[in-house]
């Protein structure tokens, strides 16, 4: 038989091969992510990327984009982040896959949002909804932004509606990890209602399923968030030791905005425990890590931490100048509830100053 006839079977044979190769590489670099491992998710899902290309997967190939951007977003890498998400985007709406290119787009949604892009994130949401329109699993993740975007601009109610919808539609797709998710903003926006006992329970109800399933990132999370409990009802050591093994967990994975949140909690702690020096320290590092990733949210809650620490310390100026600077971000994210928290210090502030 001639080589020519051989070619036909062959391009098919591997094409069949390079797909399958890199569906056992997304799965790899999925398992990798989920336990922390993230220098080896991202050779995995390169490796992913590289063999859908040779076996024409457009799919896997969209999808392996997508989640290698969302990793070097978290690890502050915002112009590779945008890169692969709008790549990924452009392939999905050539191969017609709609929800493909709908989990692109809330993926750069969420990019806008960090930024202090909110209507254009909010656009970008919606737009996902519709694309996407029938797959729980991509209604759960974007229910779940339109709760974040909400909860920040004083919207609690609408916000928990949100996460509620969030979360039946990832007990519908069978999503155990957007269940932990939707768990863990509830938890949220109930420490924001001050209803500490369901905060709690639904930290708990988060950690658990994060545990069971191995991912290391919502552990971090779920332990970080559970110490805002933990300093309103003063059990100041737990909250730090809480905020301190996600530190660890965050500078494993070499995410810089959980890092930051990390560092303002530890702070808060020790504010309210005296200890001024160290608060200061902490804060100061939360406010590096919030500036250098852009996050207008971040940098504005920290602001505002710092000038409640200056504040009780007695140097009344810089804690005007962090109070402003928190007014105008807030002010930049629509932040309704916290720019008016904020505009209300500065007024007695200042009256204290006169």
């Amino acid at each position: 038989m001639s080589s020519s006839q051989h070619s036909l079977p062959l391009a098919r044979w591997t094409e069949e091969t390079g797909s399958s190769r890199a569906g056992e590489l997304l799965r790899e670099a999925r398992a990798h992510e989920r336990g922390g491992c993230v220098a080896e998710a991202m050779q995995c899902y390169m490796a992913a990327i590289d063999a859908a290309e040779h076996g024409a997967d457009r799919e896997i190939l969209a999808e392996s984009l997508r989640r290698l951007g969302i990793v070097h977003h978290q690890r502050n890498e915002q112009a590779l982040a945008r890169e692969m998400c709008d790549r990924s985007q452009e392939i999905a709406i050539e191969s017609g896959d709609a929800v493909l290119a709908a989990e692109a787009l809330n993926a750069l949604a969420g990019f806008d949002f960090e930024s202090g892009s909110i209507e254009p994130a909010r656009e970008k949401f919606h737009r996902a909804l519709e694309l996407g329109d029938g797959n729980a699993g991509l209604r759960g993740r974007i229910e779940q932004n339109l709760g974040i975007l909400a909860n920040i601009q004083g919207g609690l109610t609408e916000a928990t509606a949100h996460y509620r919808q969030s979360l039946f539609a990832f007990e519908t797709a069978g999503d155990e990890r957007g269940c932990a998710l939707a768990y863990h903003n509830l938890g949220m926006v109930s420490a924001d209602r001050e209803l500490w006992d369901d905060a709690d329970r639904y930290f708990r109800l988060s950690l658990e399923i994060a545990e069971l399933i191995g991912d290391i990132h919502l552990q971090g999370l779920g332990l970080l968030n559970h110490s805002e409990v933990h300093i309103a009802r003063q059990r100041y050591d737990q909250a730090r030791q809480n905020a301190e093994t996600a530190l660890g967990i965050f500078d494993q994975l070499g995410s810089k905005l959980d890092k930051a949140d990390a560092y303002k909690a530890i702070g808060r702690v020790y504010r309210e425990t005296g200890r001024y020096p160290l608060a200061e320290s902490r804060l100061r590092s939360a406010m590096e890590l919030a500036v250098s990733t852009g996050s207008i949210l971040a940098e504005a809650e920290v602001s505002r931490e710092l000038a409640l620490l200056y504040e009780v310390m007695g140097r009344k100026q810089e804690a005007l100048k962090f109070l402003n600077a928190a007014a105008g971000l807030f002010g930049r994210l629509n932040a309704r509830v916290d720019l008016a928290d904020v505009c209300t210090r500065i007024n007695q502030l200042e009256k204290n100053l006169a």
